[in-house]
């Protein structure tokens, strides 16, 4: 499961495979982590996070605030049949990050078989990700089957015509999904870091505004992407472009409207500052009105823009992936997804 989250969605998503498993008498032990800790960060611990998870399960879940593995199995086997546990932060430990066979054989021995229900991070190959299935029989959780055959089916057959929408921030991210859609996409409409460093290769004066200047390289050959729309006007405070302007809202809608797939990652303002958040209520809404198209959504930021304005249970398909869900959709064979599948489950 994946914990690291500003509020409690992906928990949420996660609930239905554990009452699942619970409801069939299994003793739970949930592996999960909370930002990227370099050895034990008490402020990142899930203590919070297990009280939370019972209220999500409307039962008692019990937080194992160690490591000593001996001591662990001994508690698993004591408890009643379906006992859910939190163990802390698995990112406490270093070997986690090695994707490290001694830690997954350790955490293997703790159960009898692996379900991978953390989509958000099966594109790392940690040890509670990837080596673990080496060591037990191993599958995905519900919401794991969910987002492969969703994000599956946009790879595959997306109704035409399709449509990406790219903003927020770490523009770098999402290269690798413009390169992969050049010839697969109709239209990519871009704002945020993404529009902001493009529009800074072209030589336009964006003043102070949030740039990867580092890729400039990389950037550079989208300019010739002739699918590609930049925003034409914008909403500047403090020298820093914040949202897009009125025209650009018309032409990104105009296009939309016409989609018969939309792909969304990043908000197209910063929408968390009051006046910020118009160009992405004006996207989110031409998305929700056009009936005949496969609406699809995914990223923190993202997630949190259609949480906040009620847009979250509007869309076709909302991802609890970030990174996870841009590398997939750039045709990326993600190392948690693979350790299942060489498991054969």
């Amino acid at each position: 499961m994946d914990f690291n989250t500003e509020d409690d969605w992906r928990m949420q998503t996660a609930a239905p495979t554990l009452k699942f498993l619970i409801k069939r008498g299994c003793k739970v032990l949930v592996l999960s982590h909370r930002g990227r800790p370099k050895g034990i960060n008490k402020k990142l611990s899930l203590n919070k996070n297990a009280k939370k998870l019972s209220g999500f399960l409307s039962k008692p879940v019990k937080f194992i605030s160690h490591f000593n593995f001996e001591a662990i199995r001994k508690t698993l086997k004591e408890s009643k049949p379906g006992s859910v546990f939190v163990l802390e932060n698995i990112r406490f430990l270093k070997e986690e990050y090695e994707n490290s066979p001694i830690l997954a054989k350790k955490l293997a021995s703790l159960g009898d078989f692996y379900v991978n229900e953390g989509f958000p991070i099966s594109h790392r190959k940690d040890a509670s990700v990837s080596a673990i299935t080496k060591f037990l029989p191993s599958y995905g959780g519900f919401q794991l089957e969910k987002e492969v055959i969703n994000l599956s089916k946009i790879i595959k057959k997306p109704a035409k015509p399709l449509l990406i929408i790219l903003g927020g921030g770490k523009a770098g991210d999402k290269l690798g999904l413009l390169k992969f859609f050049e010839k697969r996409a109709d239209k990519f409409l871009i704002g945020g870091e993404p529009a902001n460093t493009l529009l800074w290769i072209k030589g336009v004066d964006i003043g102070e505004s949030i740039v990867e200047k580092d890729n400039r390289q990389a950037f550079l050959p989208l300019l010739k992407f002739r699918k590609l729309l930049l925003p034409i006007d914008y909403h500047i405070q403090s020298k820093k472009i914040l949202d897009i302007g009125s025209k650009t809202e018309k032409i990104f809608v105009s296009e939309i409207m016409k989609a018969g797939t939309v792909i969304w990652n990043g908000p197209l303002g910063l929408f968390e500052k009051k006046g910020f958040e118009k160009g992405s209520m004006t996207i989110a809404r031409a998305i929700v009105s056009n009936r005949k198209c496969f609406s699809l959504a995914g990223g923190g930021e993202t997630v949190l823009f259609l949480r906040k304005y009620e847009f979250f249970d509007k869309f076709s398909f909302v991802s609890t992936g970030g990174g996870a869900m841009l590398e997939f959709l750039a045709g990326e064979k993600l190392p948690g997804i693979v350790a299942l599948e060489r498991n054969h489950k």
